[in-house]
């Protein structure tokens, strides 16, 4: 059975501790503080893994966390910093925020995804010495790294998928177009999990095309197998709807087509209303009084979707699908890549956190302490500009601003947030 949807716990390594050292050597009467930084946590990296088709991995590997960075030393000497942690996903996987459902990221591209960053080390105590203090014996603590609960679903990349009620002949039609090899048999649920199928239509052209298996009514409020794949066909941008009109099987092909729209419908609108092809299949069977053919055409035609009849087994009719298949696709937008719905600013500011700040000056300087602040530079790049005024802007909405103004800060007076200093300018 493929595994095409996991929760799972990820956290990326916490920055290590800043060291607490002073430079002592013989001859040397004044070495100062030389306490090295800690280095930086791992982080948790998603790629894609283009063999892979299945979360099967993850069905019993449940949580992740990466390593964290090692601790500063004596003689500046910085701790390690740690390796990413590399979490492999099919094409089409879709990261979602376990909580809320928002979309993350869906991994439909090449390009790698940091899903956690790892906390930044913290500073020794050679970045503190000061005129007027020398001797400087505390150090930063490294930031915690980011941790989510997430949910990794599997949507196929397939342009072309394949619907209809089970022992229809959808595995047979898809073992005739392409190269995969499904299993075939005369009864019902054959197929328990989704294949894929890549299929050439000559002149340099190609789909790949989705069996789903066989959904019946009440798949989409989990009745049959098809609840649980319905989710493969989200992106296709066309579907070949197969019936039975060879008679032969006691079904109402109009009824069939009524009824796995109906499910179709219920787990999507936009879904419902891709294009069809209607394919009848089987009808090298047909024999006459067992399948009423105008009754059939005249509801396609009414539903205005396209018509054709083909026998899977035989061949007959299969290449000239393929070529309508094709030529319709040419028509058709793009695959479907979702767009991101997580805001990181929403796990920031939600309705749990306390969004309470202390400012206290010490000595001139203005030290601010809260717990989203120290949660959200664990995120941010101070070396990378676009970071750097995106943290600028969420401390500007938080008010803190406002805040230091109020507390008596004025321009050029130093801030300091946990390891982070800057000159205060309005």
């Amino acid at each position: 059975m493929i595994i095409d949807k996991v929760k799972l716990y990820v956290k990326a390594g916490d920055g290590g501790n800043g060291a607490v050292s002073f430079r002592r050597e013989k001859y040397v009467s004044h070495g100062g503080p030389d306490g090295g930084d800690g280095g930086n946590g791992g982080n948790i990296v998603v790629e894609i893994d283009e063999g892979e088709n299945t979360l099967l991995r993850y069905k019993y590997h449940k949580k992740f966390v990466a390593a964290n960075g090692g601790d500063g030393m004596k003689s500046k000497f910085h701790g390690k910093t740690a390796d990413d942690l590399i979490m492999k996903v099919p094409p089409g996987t879709v990261i979602k925020d376990a909580e809320t459902g928002k979309i993350i990221k869906d991994m439909s591209d090449s390009e790698p995804f940091i899903l956690c960053r790892g906390g930044r080390g913290g500073w020794g105590n050679r970045h503190f010495s000061t005129p007027t203090r020398q001797i400087p014996r505390f150090a930063k603590s490294g930031i915690k790294g980011e941790e989510k609960e997430v949910v990794f679903e599997l949507k196929m990349l397939a342009d072309v998928g394949l619907v209809g009620f089970p022992n229809v002949g959808k595995s047979m039609l898809l073992s005739q177009i392409s190269a995969a090899k499904p299993k075939i048999a005369n009864y019902e649920f054959t197929t328990l999990s989704p294949n894929l199928g890549v299929v050439d239509a000559g002149d340099e052209r190609s789909f790949v095309v989705a069996d789903i298996p066989g959904i019946i009514e009440g798949a989409a409020d989990g009745a049959g197998l098809g609840h649980d794949f319905l989710r493969h066909i989200d992106r296709c941008r066309l579907l070949i709807h197969i019936v039975d009109v060879s008679g032969m099987s006691g079904r109402d092909p109009v009824e069939d087509i009524v009824k796995i729209n109906a499910e179709i419908a219920e787990y999507s609108e936009d879904l419902a209303n891709r294009p069809q092809i209607i394919v009848g299949n089987k009808c090298d069977m047909s024999e006459e009084g067992e399948f009423d053919k105008d009754s059939f055409e005249s509801f396609v035609n009414q539903k205005g979707y396209d018509l054709m009849y083909i026998s899977a087994l035989t061949g007959k009719n299969v290449k000239e699908l393929i070529h309508r298949v094709a030529d319709e696709l040419k028509t058709l937008p793009p695959l479907t890549v979702y767009e991101a719905e997580y805001d990181p600013d929403s796990e920031i500011f939600d309705d749990k956190t306390n969004h309470d700040i202390v400012i206290k000056n010490v000595n001139g300087t203005y030290v601010v302490e809260a717990e989203w602040i120290y949660k959200l530079m664990g995120s941010i790049n101070f070396d990378d500009y676009e970071s750097l005024m995106y943290f600028q802007k969420v401390l500007k909405n938080a008010g803190v601003f406002e805040k230091l103004e109020q507390k008596g800060v004025k321009d050029g007076d130093t801030v300091s947030m946990y390891d982070f200093e800057f000159d205060f300018v309005k």
